[in-house]
């Protein structure tokens, strides 16, 4: 007796074939072909007298009769059907950027991506993909060149509109930091230049972020230093990667603990020796509300003119790249009347 067909599964697949289909019934043993239409499976294999499971060939899309071939005779015959598979549409990316090269695991979200067999960048295949869904498609970056990079899907449905777009961002480079130290206390404003500095993410202070900052532009940034010690370079995080680091100290705030003298005339140029902690970095010696000019001898000592002013007490301090130091008392003497 031939063979006899009582039940296919899945009843349909793609116009494209390559569909596993097992046909259940009797009289299997021995079968010679699968027939899809008249045009043979591209494989099959007969598991039991009762089951074959046979690879469907490409077909135009519509309703198939399906039949198996014994020497006994032809069987019945049950209809699967092909489906044209859709096109694919990719409607968003996450993220949508990254460093020129390559690496970044991107999601690809959108509709028909079923047995895609590629996934490029700008032309260029993804490092890796994989298909999580008919929805959604995980693929690694490959390198690329700065700028905008048509991102397509193809599945046996065809390649998708070049409509979706990956930014591929030229790592950030960072030439100075201005000024290069600041106070322990932190909140010193510094100026950061370079390039690719766009989309910033994070300023850092060696391992800490920078209080805040501001992108100014793809080649400055301003950043709020956080506190710290010692040797903290700077570093920035945009889409394109992590720039060099550029120089950055911390600086103890400075402390006086002598003036010598710590009096003198009304009338300027009495030469004051400072003394203290921290002053190699002094910027600024202050009587009272008047900059004097001064120099710096040492880490622990400063010498500045007094400039002329009115008889009476005023505070002296000075200011490094550490903060102001707490004054010391400086007295003006008037002459003695004639």
């Amino acid at each position: 007796m031939p063979p006899t067909i009582s039940t296919i599964s899945p009843l349909q697949g793609p116009t494209t074939g390559s569909t596993t289909v097992t046909l259940t019934g009797t009289g299997m043993t021995g079968s010679t072909a699968v027939r899809f239409g008249s045009t043979n499976a591209t494989s099959f294999t007969v598991n039991s007298a009762t089951q074959i499971t046979a690879v469907s060939p490409p077909h135009a899309a519509g309703a198939t009769a399906v039949t198996v071939v014994n020497p006994t005779g032809t069987s019945n015959s049950v209809t699967f059907t092909y489906v044209a598979a859709p096109t694919p549409v990719v409607t968003g990316l996450a993220p949508s950027n990254g460093p020129t090269s390559g690496g970044t695991s991107v999601t690809l979200t959108g509709t028909g991506f079923t047995g895609a067999t590629a996934v490029t960048f700008a032309g260029v295949p993804a490092a890796s993909f994989t298909v999580n869904s008919a929805s959604q498609i995980t693929a690694v970056t490959p390198s690329g060149s700065a700028g905008a990079a048509v991102v397509t899907v193809t599945t046996p449905g065809g390649t998708s509109a070049p409509d979706a777009f990956f930014f591929y961002a030229a790592p950030p480079v960072l030439s100075s930091a201005e000024p290069a130290r600041g106070s322990t206390a932190g909140g010193v404003t510094v100026t950061l230049t370079g390039s690719n500095l766009l989309n910033a993410g994070h300023v850092w202070f060696d391992n800490t972020n920078a209080t805040s900052f501001t992108v100014v532009s793809a080649t400055q940034i301003t950043a709020i230093a956080p506190p710290g010690t010692g040797s903290s370079p700077i570093t920035v995080i945009t889409p394109g990667g992590t720039s060099n680091p550029v120089a950055f100290s911390y600086v103890p705030g400075p402390t006086l603990t002598a003036l010598v003298p710590s009096s003198g005339p009304t009338s300027a140029g009495t030469l004051v020796t400072l003394t203290g902690t921290n002053l190699a970095t002094a910027s600024a010696v202050v009587f009272g509300a008047v900059t004097a000019p001064f120099t710096v001898v040492s880490n622990t000592q400063v010498t500045a003119t007094a400039p002329a002013g009115p008889a009476g007490p005023i505070t002296v301090t000075v200011t490094t790249a550490g903060g102001t130091a707490p004054g010391l008392t400086y007295t003006r003497k008037a002459p003695p009347g004639i």
